[in-house]
């Protein structure tokens, strides 16, 4: 396991402006924490070389694309062995409109975050991608009927 990197209070707030938006320079970025450009470049190469940048990446917009329906697919292994996982695995890892993938614990193995056009894609989907893959054996969806928050900013307060 990697050690966490020590933070001060320059980095912390260059972590703020770069999860607000990560298209400002680093001469605006230095303007509103007061530091200089060349200060807030050296700050982000470490940060970006650490590993606590990990990418950079824009927030688009899935209704003006016509991808219109998120769901929250559980997902429950056939057996638990380690080719089965990997299995699972590389079929997840292949899937694009799988956003989000994650190890659970209690009655479901997986939960994914799958964005699609429509009911129809999504149904092909859960039939055609995930019930036809023998690693899986049973197939849990819920639909997001409105998003009340989207976010993929980090609660830098609790950081030290």
């Amino acid at each position: 396991m990697s050690e966490k990197l020590h933070l001060d209070s320059f980095d912390i707030k260059l972590l703020a402006q770069i999860q607000e938006d990560a298209g400002q320079t680093n001469q605006e970025i230095g303007e509103k924490i007061h530091l200089s450009p060349s200060q807030i470049s050296r700050r982000r190469q470490r940060l970006e070389q650490s590993g606590v940048i990990k990418r950079y990446r824009a927030d688009l917009s899935p209704s003006k694309l016509g991808l219109s329906v998120t769901a929250f697919v559980g997902i429950s292994l056939s057996n638990h062995s380690k080719e089965n996982s990997k299995r699972f695995f590389e079929l997840v890892q292949n899937m694009t409109c799988v956003q989000e993938a994650y190890t659970m614990t209690g009655d479901i193995d997986y939960m994914l975050k799958v964005c699609v056009p429509d009911l129809k894609t999504l149904s092909k989907v859960i039939s055609d991608d995930f019930l036809s893959n023998e690693a899986v054996q049973n197939v849990r969806s819920s639909i997001a009927m409105e998003t009340l928050k989207s976010s993929n900013h980090l609660p830098l307060e609790y950081v030290s």
